[in-house]
């Protein structure tokens, strides 16, 4: 099972050719695709049309939802923006730190374009889906 960011759905739901659109469009079907609420969130309040947020909401009944946040999670979420930030490095978005987080401690690759997670993979663990 992968994760998949919303900056790769984004991409995928646009037409943008990439690696990482690639790898989704390759994966869907085959194999366990999920995704987190709060990425969920980001990419479906992103559409303008009901008619392409209502084909992505059905796309999305065919993956695996978690919930990402709870107690457990923030704190560790913390540590991990704090851990990252005694390097130098700060993450731009909450949201990246809580899905970096999540998946490292779950133990499940993400699909990602965002650069913020780079940190994420060289410093704390996360494995890069391809």
């Amino acid at each position: 099972m992968i994760v998949v960011d919303s900056s790769i759905w984004i991409d995928y739901f646009t037409g943008v050719d990439s690696e990482q659109t690639n790898t989704l469009d390759n994966t869907l079907g085959l194999k366990p695709v999920a995704i987190g609420d709060l990425i969920l969130t980001e990419v479906l309040q992103g559409f303008r049309h009901d008619k392409d947020y209502k084909a992505a909401r059905t796309l999305f009944e065919g993956v695996t939802i978690f919930e990402m946040l709870g107690t457990e999670m923030a704190l560790k979420s913390a540590d991990n923006f704090r851990a990252l930030r005694k390097k130098g490095i700060t993450v731009r978005k909450t949201a990246d730190v809580i899905i970096a987080s999540f998946c490292i401690e779950k133990k499940l690759p993400l699909l990602f374009s965002d650069k913020d997670f780079k940190p994420f993979v060289k410093h704390l663990g996360l494995k890069e889906a391809y």
